[in-house]
This record gives structure tokens, sequence and C-alpha cells, in this order.
């Protein structure tokens, strides 16, 4: 691979390294405060979580783009602490991935947690396990494989990021230009045996990721058949 192009592959693994792992802080909490709620509760904020999914990116990208303006709350919070303005920096690609991947990582947590046994956090409770220690020691361990669908789907979906990026990020060296970024630079250039390179790169990366999400999820409900 041309050295130019280590820099966006680098930065398209931090990214989403750090996008998924944020997203999972939110996430698991938030999932589980869900599926406590009544149904209309759920469907509404269900409904706005998963507006990334329909929505174009360059929606998506404009509203954030507004909303860390100088003139946005975003915005105005960052200069309030004294932190460098988030558009066209990392740590607004950051916040912007969060928001585009979110429903990649809420949706497997909220069907893992909804299928937990009550019955088994009952009996925790009446041995007196508090809810916290119910949650660590009973929920996660039974929602497992809910937790590394939405580590590997929000990590994949990051690394497939364009509109968004493009956005919020623009193109800059080592700061924003990802690896989606790198291949649109090398199709203007005519530099097709880059781009097919890289192209070719995230295609065996997203099989592989895709291949392990459904060998583990394969493997429960095989598990699951053999109860």
């Amino acid at each position: 691979m041309h050295a130019v192009d280590l820099q966006p592959l680098y930065l398209s693994i931090k990214l989403a390294a750090l996008t998924s792992m944020l997203l999972l802080v939110i996430c698991i909490p938030l999932a589980w405060w869900l599926v406590q709620q009544k149904p209309t509760r759920q469907a509404l904020i269900n409904a706005l979580c998963a507006l990334p999914l329909v929505l174009p990116p360059t929606v998506i990208g404009f509203y954030l783009l507004l909303l860390m303006s100088p003139g946005g709350w975003l915005g105005q919070l960052n200069a309030a602490l004294g932190l460098e303005p988030l558009s066209f920096s990392f740590r607004g690609l950051v916040l912007a991935s969060m928001v585009y991947s979110l429903p990649f990582a809420l949706q497997p947590l909220q069907s893992a947690f909804s299928q937990v046994n009550k019955a088994y956090l009952e009996a925790a409770a009446c041995m007196g396990a508090n809810a916290v220690q119910r949650f660590i020691y009973i929920v996660l361990p039974l929602a497992r494989n809910g937790i590394y669908s939405a580590l590997i789907l929000s990590f994949a979906h990051t690394m497939g990021e364009f509109g968004v990026v493009l956005m919020i990020g623009g193109n800059i060296d080592s700061e924003t230009r990802v690896l989606s970024i790198a291949i649109y630079d090398h199709v203007e250039a005519l530099e097709y045996t880059q781009a097919a390179l890289l192209s070719t790169l995230m295609l065996v990366f997203s099989l592989l990721i895709l291949s392990l999400l459904y060998l583990s999820n394969g493997r429960k409900a095989h598990k699951m058949g053999s109860l």
C-alpha cells in the first residue's frame, strides 16, 4: 500500500474504535432504560434515535454543522469551555459519527436486553441483590451477544462513513481525511489502482466483520435450539 494511504487508514480505525466504545457507554444504559418504558414512549424515542437510518447523511451533517457553528448551542458550549472549534476537527468527527452510528449500537442492545428472562432478576432480588448488581452480574452477561453485535456494527458502520464525515470534517490531512475520503480523492485524481486497493480493503474488512457477527449469532441460536 502506498505510504500516503496509511494515515487515512489509521485515522479511520481510530475514529471507528473511539466512536464504538463511546456509543457502548451511552447506549447500554439508554437501551436498558428504554426496555423498561411503556410502548408509546419507547416508540417515540426509538423513532428519534433511528432517524440516521432514513435521513440522508448530508441532512444529518448539515444540522450537526449548524449546531457546531459559533451560533449553535454546541459551538457556544465548546467556546465557553475554551476548546477548539468542533467543525472540521477530529473531535467533531467523533461526535458526528456517534450520532450517525447510534441506531447500529442501540438496536442490538435493546433487542438483547428485551430478551433477558426477568425470572433471573426476580430471583436475584429475592437473594438481596440491588438493581446495579442485578444489571452487572445478570443482565450484561446474558446480553453479551447483543453487546458484541453493537460494538461490531457501530465500528463497521463508522469505518464506511462518507457523507457525514465530509460535511463535518472536510478533507484535512492527518486530521479528518479518513479512508472513505481518501478513496474519493483517488477516484477524482483518476488514480484507480489506489482507489481499487483501498476499496478492496474495505470490502474484505466488511465481509470479515459481518461473517464474525453472523457466526456469533449463529452459535447463539444453535445453543438456544439445543436446550
